[in-house]
């Protein structure tokens, strides 16, 4: 078994202080720059392992963690490939991950992070002195005028708990589970554990020297389409923790949205009737509803031709995409959710 496998103790007995977990998924040069900067943290490299977990595996992801374990193999810290084929999402990578590790404590980051120098250290320092679990400072940089895709992407840097920057003790993790890998998408799972620590009793602290820079991606044109789907997973949140979601998530239905599509019906539904000065009406009033929304989008985004116009086009189309994946989940995950 080389080291970049599953963990051995026979390999050499290695218990390191932390394990640093990073789920993947195809992006490798994406990977080797995060693994840049976690190689080289301010932290004893015989005290800690990064463990790369590859979210459907695939060799070039597997060769750059193995390039990469054996360019530090003499001087640490050690790095470990995990390949994840049991469940998918990053939920169940990290999973993966902190159970593949038999440190005390474990550290999340995504691959498209660069730690900070000190982050690891000053993460571990929080657990050290009696947190369960801690939540790091993200911080995202953004052009003075970002994108609409790009200032959704940098509410990381306000979340509570997110995983792309957090710690946990193996103890805390073994009691609750983990993740939940019903989660399939980047989206809630880290607002799931937080929660579920909560209720355990768990102390949650933060620790803003403990930095990591998350860039933006870049990212195709129109991409707030395909993101509606996550969406159920609000409803999964919302059976698991309801009063903590109405707390702390959201604290009603999104309104807008089903006025847009309650305008929508009642205009095509009396055109189809024969009565055209409601269908008119009500056209009016969907159309005055979606130029709103998309001027709330434009208020302090990018006032491109480019971006006006998927702002014009996404914004017409999200609302009933958000409702759709909202009742999905809700059936799915059979909670009544709106």
């Amino acid at each position: 078994m080389s080291a970049t496998d599953a963990p051995s103790l026979a390999l050499d007995d290695f218990i390191p202080n932390v394990s640093v977990v990073v789920p993947t998924y195809r992006r490798p040069a994406m990977l080797e720059r995060c693994m840049g900067a976690l190689a080289t943290q301010a932290y004893d490299p015989a005290r800690y392992e990064i463990i790369v977990c590859d979210d459907g595996p695939d060799d070039a992801t597997k060769a750059c963690v193995q390039r990469l374990a054996a360019s530090h193999a003499q001087n640490g810290p050690r790095i470990r490939y995990v390949p994840v084929t049991a469940t998918q999402g990053p939920a169940g990578a990290r999973n993966a991950g902190w159970r593949a590790s038999l440190a005390r404590n474990i550290a999340f980051t995504d691959d498209d992070t660069i730690p900070d120098a000190q982050w690891l250290a000053n993460g571990v320092r929080s657990l050290d002195h009696g947190a369960d679990a801690v939540s790091g400072r993200i911080v995202v940089p953004l052009p003075d005028r970002p994108t609409d895709y790009e200032l959704d992407a940098a509410g990381l840097a306000h979340a509570e708990f997110a995983t792309a920057n957090a710690f946990a003790t193996r103890a805390a993790l073994e009691r609750t589970g983990g993740f939940d890998a019903r989660f399939t998408s980047a989206w809630r799972e880290d607002s799931d554990l937080q929660f579920t620590l909560m209720k355990a009793g768990f102390l949650i602290e933060r620790a803003e020297d403990a930095t990591v820079l998350h860039p933006v991606r870049p990212a195709r044109w129109g991409v707030c389409i395909s993101q509606q789907k996550k969406s159920q997973f609000d409803a999964l949140l919302y059976e698991k923790h309801p009063e903590l979601f109405r707390a702390r998530i959201r604290r009603t239905p999104p309104l807008l949205y089903y006025a847009m599509l309650a305008a929508l019906v009642v205009a095509l539904v009396s055109f189809v009737a024969g009565a055209p000065r409601i269908a008119a009406v009500a056209a009016l009033a969907w159309a005055a509803m979606t130029l709103w929304f998309c001027t709330q989008r434009l208020k302090t985004t990018a006032h491109t031709p480019a971006h006006i116009a998927e702002m014009l086009w996404t914004s017409a189309i999200i609302p009933y995409l958000s409702i759709y994946w909202r009742l999905r989940g809700a059936f799915r995950f059979r909670v009544f959710f709106l």
